[in-house]
C-alpha cells in the first residue's frame, strides 16, 4: 500500500511538471544560493554530517561551492570543502553539469576527497529560486587510513537544496 501512494505521488508530481510549460532551465549568473550538501565521506546514515553551503554562479555555466559542516559531539567531525560546477545543457526545469569537488575532513581519522560526477539541479515550477540536485560519480578519499575509490550516487536530499537569492 505504501509503494502505491508513492507511484500515485510520483504520477501526478510528472503530470503537473509536464503540463506546466513556462518554466526552463535557470540561468544562475551572479546568483548566489545558500543551503546544505551532504555528500562527503565522513557522513554516513549512522552519523549525518550535513555541511552549509553557498552556491555561487559565476557564469550562466560556471558554477563555485563552499561547504563546511562541524559537529562538536564524541568524535567531533569536521568538513570544509569545494566544488566546481560546469553546467553541459539545460532542459525544462533541470539544469545538467559535471563537477569536480575537493574536500578536507576530520572525524576519528583526517583525510581528504576528491569528488567528480555529473548531476543535475532541479527548479520546482513556482518556486524558481529553489533548486534541488542530485548527483552520481566517483570519490577518492583516505578518510578510513588508506586510499578508497567509490562510486556515489546522491538524492537532493543528500546532494543539495540551495535557495538562490
Amino acid at each position: 500500500m505504501k509503494l502505491f501512494k508513492w507511484f500515485i505521488a510520483g504520477v501526478c508530481f510528472f503530470y503537473f511538471i509536464q503540463t506546466n510549460s513556462l518554466v526552463f532551465g535557470r540561468d544562475l549568473s551572479n546568483r548566489l544560493g545558500l543551503g546544505f550538501v551532504n555528500q562527503f565521506s565522513n557522513s554516513s546514515s549512522n552519523r549525518p554530517l550535513p555541511a552549509l553551503s553557498a552556491k555561487y554562479g559565476l557564469t550562466k555555466d560556471l558554477h563555485f561551492l563552499a561547504a563546511l559542516g562541524v559537529s562538536t559531539t564524541d568524535p567531533t567531525a569536521l568538513t570544509i570543502g569545494g566544488k566546481v560546477f560546469k553546467n553541459l545543457f539545460y532542459e525544462t526545469n533541470l539544469n545538467f553539469y559535471s563537477m569536480a569537488g575537493l574536500a578536507y575532513l576530520s572525524e576519528r581519522e583526517t583525510g581528504i576527497e576528491v569528488l567528480a560526477g555529473v548531476g543535475a539541479e532541479f527548479f520546482i515550477p513556482g518556486l524558481e529560486s529553489l533548486g534541488l540536485s542530485f548527483e552520481t560519480g566517483l570519490s577518492l578519499s583516505n578518510i578510513t587510513g588508506s586510499f578508497a575509490l567509490k562510486t556515489i550516487g546522491f538524492s537532493f536530499l543528500h546532494a543539495g537544496i540551495h535557495f538562490y537569492f
